[in-house]
């Protein structure tokens, strides 16, 4: 399965996703015009990978990390839907990783990761604070 590359506009967030690596990062502001259209591949791309029988959970995990500066309600509901496909996965024994990573002054993305991360039963869901290096 190839991999997906969506560098950072303007208007919408650095996307990748690395099969070969077993990972997803998503970095940066996210209001781009069409959020369906801008994530539809990706959920497209996530869905059919994870569903695949190779997904038995007996790899390595799949991690998500996501550094979010900024990002409007249809994005939100992209990240929903990316959050459930994950669910899904973990609760069929895939090991899901979901980092979510903020400055320590930032409240908003601070409460915004609290808020996702209580939707979470089976996928780790984990507040990652950014130091002053942005690590």
């Amino acid at each position: 399965m190839d991999s997906l590359y969506f560098p950072q506009t303007e208007r919408s967030p650095l996307l990748e996703l690395d099969f070969a690596k077993r990972r997803m990062r998503i970095e940066g502001e996210s209001y781009p015009e069409n959020a369906a259209a801008f994530f539809g591949p990706v959920l497209k791309s996530l869905a059919h990978y994870l569903a695949s029988p190779a997904q038995d959970g007996s790899s390595s995990q799949f991690l998500v990390d996501l550094r979010m500066a900024y990002f409007n309600s249809s994005s939100a509901k992209a990240l929903m839907n990316i959050f459930q496909l994950l669910e899904s996965a973990a609760r069929r024994g895939v090991r899901i990783q979901i980092n979510w990573y903020y400055h320590p002054d930032d409240e908003t993305m601070m409460e915004f990761g609290e808020d996702f991360g209580e939707d979470f039963e089976r996928a780790r869901f984990s507040l990652c604070v950014l130091g002053e290096d942005g690590e």
